[in-house]
């Protein structure tokens, strides 16, 4: 039988059709993965280890999703990653996630020195760098850094909300404020004094700062008291302060106490300070306390117990980061939700632009998360809160910045 020989110029043509072929298909795979890979870095250990419980929660929460059915048929697999709250840890740990995990965006990567130190890489790689965990102001920069979005209440919204609070409140104070020394500080810092300016800035009569590396605060707290003054803002992470709660009522002094928002849980700072001695403290909140008697028996208060009894059995139920951690992780899946079939980064990002009133179980009433092209931070309005030895107690109105 004699073979049939094929001209060189349809062999070229056949294998040119196979390798677009294999490509198309290589493009169409990469495009509808099997897997959604998330990455992030958490304190796990160092002197911020206490939120390290964050992390722990997402990946609960994304097993739950998971048992569920996934998103749309895949799979969450969440890479979450020790950087010790150290920066250069951040940076090493985010480019072992972009460069060698593949993930497809990062989700929730904590604290503000560790974010700043990846933020101009992370939006060089045009990686969707979705509601980092920290209100500092800079994460709502969309025009300069278009992949970065906020979570927290803003750092310098807070610090309006308190100095309004003491115009209206306490007029003639004569303030100390104790502040972590990097952007997280000196951003709460900032929103305080954009409130206290003008004549109202002789009201701070001393600040002092703080090292994350600092064994305590004690001598700083000493300091401030011997300033004379009778209103105390305390801006520091749950190790410090509960130092400072506890250092406060030791040493005899007996301002009026603000404390920032990400210092003011219960399990992880209240109790180790002591209850009694957190008796009056003043902060801010924008989700429910597990605490509060009166969310006791709300349907979204024993949906996130029962979620917290099957897949984090050992978190802590008075640690409010435990609540922060469900809140943030379902407005993840809300965004993948959003995706479709499309996981490309780029529509991660449009759909994390694309927020419309998204009404999460456990924000206080009135609180709802939003955000836009212009607008990458969802959260932002709180509301004031009194500790009375129990529990955080609500009062006055929701706030929010520039009001």
């Amino acid at each position: 039988m004699r073979s049939v020989q094929f001209p060189k110029s349809l062999w070229l043509a056949a294998s040119l059709a196979l390798g677009c072929a294999l490509a198309t298909g290589n493009a169409a795979a990469q495009s509808a993965p099997k897997e959604i890979k998330l990455g992030q870095t958490m304190p796990y250990s160092g002197p911020a280890s206490a939120y390290g419980t964050i992390g722990k929660v997402h990946t609960a929460y994304f097993k739950k999703i998971n048992d569920e059915g996934g998103i749309n048929g895949r799979k969450i697999n969440l890479v979450s990653l020790d950087d010790g709250y150290s920066p250069p840890k951040a940076v090493e740990q985010v480019r072992k996630l972009v460069e060698q995990e593949d993930v497809l965006a990062l989700f929730q990567t904590l604290g503000t020195p560790s974010n700043s130190a990846i933020h101009k890489y992370v939006n060089a790689k045009k990686v969707p760098h979705l509601f980092v965990a920290t209100g500092a102001t800079k994460w709502n920069d969309p025009k300069s850094y278009p992949w970065t979005f906020g979570f927290n209440l803003s750092y310098q919204t807070e610090g309006e909300i308190y100095g309004r609070y003491l115009l209206k409140n306490k007029p003639n104070a004569k303030v100390a404020i104790l502040y972590q020394n990097d952007d997280y500080g000196k951003d709460l810092l900032a929103g305080v004094k954009k409130a206290l300016s003008g004549p109202n800035a002789k009201m701070i009569v001393a600040e002092a700062t703080y090292e994350v590396t600092d064994p305590t605060v004690d001598s700083q707290i000493l300091t401030l008291k011997a300033s004379g003054a009778d209103t105390f803002i305390n801006i520091t992470t749950p190790k410090f302060a509960a130092q400072a709660i506890r250092k406060v009522a030791d040493s005899g002094w007996k301002p009026l106490h603000l404390l920032n928002n990400v210092g003011a849980s219960v399990g992880s700072v209240l109790t180790p300070a002591g209850l009694d001695k957190s008796i009056d403290l003043v902060t801010v909140q924008y989700y429910k306390d597990a605490t509060d008697p009166q969310w006791k028996d709300d349907p979204a208060m024993l949906e996130w117990r029962a979620f917290m009894a099957r897949y984090y059995r050992e978190g802590n139920v008075e640690d409010a980061s435990n609540i922060y951690g469900y809140i943030t992780a379902q407005l993840m899946v809300q965004v993948l939700k959003q995706c479709g079939n499309d996981l490309s980064r780029e529509n991660i990002k449009k759909q994390a632009e694309n927020v419309k009133n998204f009404k999460q179980a456990l924000l206080l009433p009135g609180i709802t998360m939003n955000t836009g092209p212009t607008d990458h931070a969802p959260i932002e309005q709180a509301q004031l809160s009194k500790f009375n030895g129990k529990q955080w107690v609500l009062f006055g109105e929701v706030l929010g910045g520039a009001q």
